[in-house]
C-alpha cells in the first residue's frame, strides 16, 4: 500500500529517470502522478542523453538540484554501469544520488553498481506492480536524508 506522500513537501526534489523502455518509463511516471507527487520527472532514453541533461548540454531538457537519478542498466549507446562510472568520474556530478532500477538480478550487476556507490539497487519486480514500493522507498529516502545541493 502506498503511504500518503502528497502532503509532504517533495517538490524540490527532481527526478531524472534514465530508461529506454517506453512502457517502464510511463509506468514509473504514472505511479508518481497517481500518488499525487509533484516532483519534476525528466526522462533520458540512455546514458549519453542523461549526461547531456545533467551537464546542461541538452537542447530541450534540464534539471536543477537536489536531484535523484533512477538508472536502468540495459540501455543502448551507454548502459547504466557506464553512466554511473561517468557520473562518479565527473567532479560536477559525483555527489548525485543514484539508484539502479533494473530487471537484472545478476550478482555481478549488483556488485558493480555498489562499487560506484549507488544509494540502492532496486529490481523492478520487487518495486511493486505499480511501483508503490519504489515510491515509498524514495519518499522515505528524500524525507529522511539531506540531499546534496550541488555536484562539487
Amino acid at each position: 500500500m502506498l503511504r500518503d506522500l502528497s502532503s509532504k513537501d517533495l517538490s524540490p526534489v527532481n527526478i531524472l529517470m534514465v530508461e529506454d523502455d517506453d512502457f517502464e518509463a510511463k509506468s514509473v511516471t504514472r505511479a508518481f502522478r497517481k500518488a499525487r507527487l509533484q516532483n519534476t520527472i525528466v526522462r533520458a532514453r540512455n546514458g549519453v542523453e542523461a549526461l547531456e541533461i545533467l551537464e546542461g548540454r541538452h537542447a530541450d531538457l534540464s534539471l536543477d538540484w537536489p536531484l535523484i537519478v533512477l538508472i536502468d542498466i540495459n540501455m543502448p549507446q551507454m548502459n547504466g554501469h557506464q553512466l554511473i562510472a561517468e557520473i562518479r568520474s565527473r567532479p560536477a556530478l559525483k555527489r548525485l544520488v543514484c539508484f539502479m532500477l533494473t530487471t537484472s538480478t545478476a550478482v555481478a550487476d549488483i556488485e558493480q553498481a555498489y562499487d560506484y556507490n549507488v544509494a540502492g539497487y532496486i529490481v523492478k519486480e520487487t518495486a511493486g506492480a505499480d511501483f508503490t514500493r519504489l515510491l515509498n522507498l524514495l519518499g522515505d529516502y528524500w524525507l529522511t536524508v539531506q540531499l546534496p545541493r550541488s555536484g562539487g
